[in-house]
């Protein structure tokens, strides 16, 4: 069946799942696969389940006249085949985010202040990838939605430039480069030149433009050819909007204005981190593009609480808590630790997790960051969880995995902490703040 075809019957069942435990009624079932699994054994569950029909590329799995069983070569490039499809039938602006730490984040916020005008769809969470992206854009409803906010991710060279040719973005933004994924890109080159692939695409579409962080040495060098509509801190140059930080302690309170005579608007956040300014920016950049007022941008930003494990603030009965559970990668440590340095607290508390996927590197970075907790004059203790961390050299109380730093906080809980919680979704420190 060709795509042209599959999509008629997605018109009439426009909700589509790869999950055969949730299959709303009248769904479509793409019988993914993965390393340990196969859609296609699940696909008579879907559809005994409530799907309307189950998309698999088994052919020995259909039961013998069964039209409910639509065959095709691949799964997974029909599933993303579709999603390129339906996109086109879209005729509001598709805005791509990418980067290396902030994307979320920036994408949340880009939702949040373009919803004060329009009906937007966006990505939900961080389904980034070569299945969530196809999915996000199946939701998309074109006489509902007037503006879509597609973030993807990355963690080889390529991804990228696969995906935009999913999304086909009229403009695009990247946060930033960092050092991340450095297993998969080999370098932060790689990582530059990765993330880069998004301009590639953009340079190739006519009438594309980017939003462009124009403090970022890095981004500006790879944005030549492009309309770049600048955003950044405050100097001679011409942007769109700037902005500078005012205090963050720990949430960030910070002022922006439209050009550099505009009137200043102080904003007040739920956002953790100077870093986050960057964000907030780039969010007001795309809300003026798109005629979203000055007062309605301060109050999307005022108003967006973030969640998920990124940079929270949680009180508990016993501890302050910055919960930033979710991604680590040198350039967001750093980052962490350093605004981290800037919150007051008598007494202060670090626990890390490892960094992943940094290959051949990993040891150095892991000892920049432990050379970077040395430096710190105010933290009363620091942890250390994962092996990586085990490897380096310090003089901290290190822990092989977040179940040996639990059996500790119950032995020895800590109170009256001001503490950071900080480390990739894989070592689960997620799991520490119901003990702190």
């Amino acid at each position: 069946m060709c795509v042209k075809e599959l999509y008629q019957i997605f018109l009439t069942h426009p909700q589509v799942t790869t999950d055969s435990r949730d299959c709303p009624t009248g769904s479509l079932f793409f019988a993914l696969k993965g390393a340990n699994f196969d859609g296609n054994l699940y696909a008579g569950k879907a559809l005994e389940q409530g799907s309307a029909y189950a998309i698999v590329d088994e052919p020995d799995v259909v039961p013998e006249g069964d039209e409910r069983y639509i065959v095709v070569p691949d799964v997974l490039s029909t599933l993303q085949e579709l999603a390129h499809f339906h996109r086109e039938q879209f005729r509001g602006p598709v805005i791509e985010v990418t980067g290396t730490n902030g994307k979320t984040t920036t994408k949340e916020l880009i939702a949040t202040v373009l919803s004060k005008k329009y009906n937007v769809l966006y990505t939900e969470g961080n389904l980034n990838n070569h299945i969530g992206v196809p999915k996000t854009l199946l939701r998309l409803k074109p006489l509902f939605h007037q503006i879509a906010v597609i973030e993807t991710g990355a963690n080889h060279p390529g991804e990228i430039a696969f995906l935009a040719n999913i999304v086909d973005p009229d403009c695009g933004l990247i946060t930033n480069v960092g050092r991340a994924h450095l297993e998969g890109f080999g370098s932060f080159e790689g990582v530059v030149k990765t993330k880069g692939e998004l301009y590639d695409y953009l340079r190739s579409k006519n009438d594309s433009f980017i939003f462009l962080d124009a403090d970022n040495p890095y981004l500006s060098d790879i944005a030549h050819g492009l309309v770049t509509l600048r955003y950044g801190r405050p100097d001679s140059a011409d942007k769109m909007v700037e902005g500078e930080v005012m205090a963050c302690n720990p949430f960030l309170t910070l002022r922006w204005r439209k050009g550099s005579s505009g009137i200043w608007h102080k904003v007040e956040t739920h956002l953790i981190g100077a870093y986050n300014l960057q964000n907030v920016l780039a969010a007001a950049c795309v809300g003026v593009r798109y005629g979203v007022t000055e007062k309605d941008i301060s109050e999307a930003v005022a108003g967006y609480i973030p969640k998920n494990d990124r940079s929270e603030l949680r009180i508990t009965q016993k501890n302050r808590l910055i919960v930033d559970a979710y991604n680590a990668n040198p350039s967001s440590m750093s980052a962490a630790i350093a605004n981290f340095s800037q919150m007051k607290g008598e007494h202060k508390m670090v626990i890390l997790g490892d960094m992943r996927e940094l290959g051949a590197v990993s040891e150095e970075e892991h000892q920049k960051i432990i050379s970077m907790l040395e430096r710190q004059e105010d933290l009363e203790q620091v942890w250390l969880v994962g092996e990586n961390f085990q490897k380096a050299k310090s003089s901290y109380k290190c822990f092989k995995n977040v179940e040996e730093v639990k059996d500790a906080l119950k032995a020895s809980p800590v109170e009256g902490f001001l503490i950071l919680v900080k480390g990739s979704n894989g070592t689960r420190l997620y799991q520490l703040p119901e003990l702190l």
